[in-house]
Formats: structure tokens, C-alpha cells, sequence
């Protein structure tokens, strides 16, 4: 296994007003090719300001982040922008569709920054939306949908460029446990057979076990580093 996200006495703090906050605190971390990490702790523990610093969303205010062999800490915000595009895809727990378009061609939005032929695009849309089971739901409209079915439409989404990493942020937060449970074990088989490198942040133990690492934040720190088998 080789690693795919280094992360270096990261340390993050904000302005607010007078006050300075500081949510990362010296933070180390290894995330190798082919995991499914699942970031657990309380409300204001640092999960997302975490998720965002591995998806070139934010930037570290100390410490070293490197990424798909990138130290994205050093670039600028016009070089992320490009970076993240070609190896982040975002699962989010709204689904972020819009809503004027069918699902396939929500799932084509991130091609349409690429320089791939219409046949291409056409060609990783149809394969995207086959690996969420969605294939015959191709010509509906979000509103169609039922909720658990607009997420596997977001997944498609995130996936439709083979992204290096995929970042989800409580991709069941919005769903009932049936449909939270087919989230899971599809982002599970994305993991498992397309080698699919997850990150991801919950408040759900449930969606938790799905993970084969789970890693706990606990005021700015990195806790209860839990590996399981396969």
C-alpha cells in the first residue's frame, strides 16, 4: 500500500472577530490508497475543516499537506481549483443536484470542464450511472427521485471523472436508515471493486462500520485510530 494523503503537524485556526479559534491542533495523519476512512468526533471537533484541507477546499495555516503526490498547502487558489477537479470527487449530504436537469446529465456537469468528446462523455455517464444501478432512471429529473435514489445520482456524479479520492461529508445525513444502509454499502463496493479511496465524515456509528478505518477528532486531535479486517 502506498500513501496517498500525508498530512504534517497540520494546524488550522480562524478569525472571528477578535478572537482567534484554533480546530487543528499539530494534527499527523496517513491515508493510503485503496482505504475508506471514516472520521468520527462531536460537533466543533474539526471533522470537516479536516475533510476540507484533504480536498484543497481550505488551506492549512501551519504544516504540510500532500496529495495524489501534490503539496496542495503551496498552491494557489487558482492551482486547487484545476487540482481538485481532476482528483477530487465531493459526496455531500445535500444532494446538490440541479434540479432543471435529468440525472445523466447532472452526472456529465463535472465532464463538461474537460476537453472529452460528447461520445465520451455520453460513454463514462452511461458506466457511472450503471455503477449505482441507476442506469434506467437516466432521463428523470431530481424531483423524480426519491432521496436515496438522488444521492446514488450524486455518487455517479463524483465518480463520473475517476477521481483519485473521494471526499463525502455526511453523505446519510438525510436519509432514512433503509436508504442510509444502500448508500453504505454502495460507497462500500466502490471501495471494494473499483479500489476507490474514501474519506469520509459522520455522526452515524452504523455508516461508520462500513468503513475499514475509523479515525475519532476530539478537539482539534486525532483519537481511537481503529482498523478493520475486510
Amino acid at each position: 500500500m502506498t500513501a496517498l494523503v500525508t498530512l504534517r503537524n497540520v494546524t488550522k485556526s480562524y478569525v472571528r472577530g477578535k478572537q482567534k479559534v484554533e480546530v487543528l491542533h499539530g494534527v499527523d495523519l496517513t491515508i493510503e490508497t485503496g482505504e475508506f476512512l471514516a472520521l468520527m468526533g462531536p460537533s466543533g471537533s474539526g471533522k470537516t475543516t479536516l475533510l476540507n484541507l484533504v480536498a484543497g477546499l481550505d488551506q492549512p495555516t501551519s504544516g504540510e499537506v500532500l496529495v495524489a503526490g501534490d503539496r496542495i498547502d503551496r498552491l494557489s487558489r487558482g492551482s486547487l481549483s484545476d487540482w481538485r477537479a481532476r482528483h477530487i470527487g465531493f459526496i455531500f449530504q445535500f444532494y446538490n443536484l440541479l434540479p432543471v436537469l435529468t440525472a445523466e446529465a447532472n452526472v456529465e456537469v463535472p465532464l463538461l470542464l474537460t476537453n472529452l468528446s460528447k461520445a465520451e462523455r455520453r460513454r463514462r455517464v452511461q458506466v457511472a450511472l450503471e455503477l449505482v444501478g441507476l442506469a434506467e432512471r437516466a432521463r428523470h429529473k431530481p424531483n423524480e427521485l426519491s432521496g436515496g435514489q438522488q444521492q446514488r445520482v450524486a455518487i455517479a456524479r463524483a465518480i463520473v471523472s475517476d477521481p483519485t479520492l473521494l471526499v463525502c461529508d455526511e453523505p446519510t445525513g438525510d436519509l432514512d436508515r433503509q436508504n442510509a444502509e444502500e448508500i453504505m454499502n454502495l460507497l462500500q463496493a466502490l471501495n471494494r471493486s473499483q479500489n476507490k479511496t474514501i474519506v469520509m465524515v459522520t455522526h452515524d456509528p452504523k455508516a461508520a462500520e462500513y468503513a475499514s478505518r475509523e479515525l475519532h477528532l476530539d478537539k482539534g486531535l486525532l483519537t481511537n485510530d481503529t482498523r478493520r479486517a475486510a
